[in-house]
């Protein structure tokens, strides 16, 4: 049986569905008693449904061999986040949902496309440079939806839309690496098995990891970024482990982070904040340190089972809807809210560490793979343990959940690229285990 086959039946989808759907249901009818004016929840949850239900039609009629566990997994995350963000910021809900029928249709381009992942490989370089340009504009022509006249300027705005060029660029760097790492993977095991541990590091290791470091250094300068930096950085190192197997990149790739951290410490006020706020930030609780306070206080609040959907208070912690909505859900769903976050994050590094294993055979598939799940789940870990205060915080979004359009169509594209290469896996005869 294919590692696809072996955890959950095609069944076994439907029922996840079904779970899914009673979840985001729940979670409309809990707001609609708590605020009962007003029917735009249930306009969304009409639109998550038709969503779901055109996802999974399309992808069991034309893909039948994909990953039965991964679209029903982004679904019910992205269902979680319509019910949150309804309740925190009702005024964003209808965008979001709007933005949720737009990610499913790219996520099902990228999935039923059957040329891109060549595209991705062939013309990498092209891609790379719009992504870079794109990168550059909001350099140059940025703003910020906020207004504040000190806030980062991470925005291109196009009439009255506006987009995040940094999420694209994820998944840009994501396959630009795997591509090339791909093509030199041979090279770099060979001259690993040829010099073993009298080379502190190959060229053809050292060079990427240097100018992806000195890139990340650029988004940092430039946009004030930290997220996005730390980042792109984290898997990009974790992309050349797996291609090497060697771990003398971590340790390179640890050093090079505690001397970009040190130095962002002492030239930028915002990464100043950051770290100072999470070694201490009781002595300005209702100061510098507010956001993080309340987030503590709401994990606090929610206990084990949590006060409910639509009875907590998560309002008081500001941009609740976006960089800390992992709080408003610990204190309204509780320990039990968390690990249901955690478990669904568990599953999705599951299911594409086992997708790039069933492509042993092919560098490119596989590094795509394992590079596209990093991607996903670095960055909840990085959100989250920001917000719980375990580490500084990143200012990045928890993927799915949060809000923010650019955010959740990237996060729909790459699970559609997953789910194609998962069904690439079985059509072309490639096994690996879970």
């Amino acid at each position: 049986m294919s590692p696809v086959e072996s955890l959950l039946s095609r069944r076994h989808h439907y029922l996840l569905l079904a779970f899914a759907g009673l979840s985001v249901f729940a979670g409309m009818a809990s707001i609609s008693m708590a605020r009962p004016s007003g029917f735009s929840h249930w306009a969304g949850l009409a639109i998550w449904a038709a969503c779901a239900f055109v996802g999974t039609a399309l992808l069991n009629r034309c893909l039948p061999a994909c990953d039965p566990v991964l679209f029903p997994l982004a679904i019910f995350l992205s269902g979680w986040g319509l019910v949150a963000i309804q309740r925190l910021a009702p005024s964003f809900a209808d965008r979001q949902a709007l933005w949720l029928v737009i990610s499913v249709g790219a996520m099902l381009f990228a999935a039923l496309f059957p040329h891109l992942l060549r595209w991705l490989r062939v013309y990498r370089y092209v891609v790379l440079a719009g992504a870079l340009l794109l990168l550059l504009a909001t350099i140059v022509f940025g703003s910020n939806p906020s207004g504040f006249e000190f806030a980062p300027r991470l925005w291109l705005k196009i009439g009255a839309v506006y987009f995040q060029p940094s999420e694209f660029m994820k998944l840009v760097l994501v396959a630009f690496m795997a591509s090339y790492l791909g093509e030199q993977s041979a090279a770099i095991r060979a001259e690993r098995g040829d010099a073993g541990m009298r080379l502190p590091f190959s060229p053809r290791l050292a060079g990427p990891m240097l100018s992806m470091w000195l890139l990340s250094l650029v988004i940092l300068v430039w946009q004030r970024d930290l997220g996005t930096a730390m980042l792109f950085f984290v898997v990009f190192l974790l992309l050349l482990y797996t291609t090497s197997g060697d771990w003398r990149i971590l340790i390179g790739g640890l050093l090079l982070v505690i001397i970009a951290a040190a130095a962002a410490y002492h030239l930028f006020d915002v990464v100043k904040l950051r770290v100072d706020i999470w070694l201490n930030p009781w002595p300005e609780s209702d100061g510098r340190a507010y956001q993080i306070v309340q987030s503590l206080m709401a994990f606090g609040a929610g206990g084990i089972l949590g006060t409910g959907v639509g009875l907590g208070s998560p309002g008081y912690i500001p941009v609740v809807h976006s960089d800390f909505i992992f709080a408003a859900l610990a204190e309204e769903w509780g320990l039990l809210g968390v690990i249901g976050v955690l478990s669904c994050f568990a599953v999705l590094t599951l299911r594409g560490l086992s997708i790039g294993l069933t492509h042993a055979g092919r560098d490119f598939h596989k590094l795509l793979a394992v590079g596209l799940t990093m991607m996903l789940v670095v960055q909840a870990l990085m959100i989250m343990a920001g917000v719980l205060k375990l580490l500084p915080l990143t200012g990045v979004t928890l993927p799915f959940i949060s809000y923010g359009g650019s955010s959740l169509l990237v996060c729909f594209v790459m699970i559609g690229l997953l789910l194609r290469l998962s069904a690439e896996a079985i059509s072309t005869g490639h096994r690996g285990a879970l």
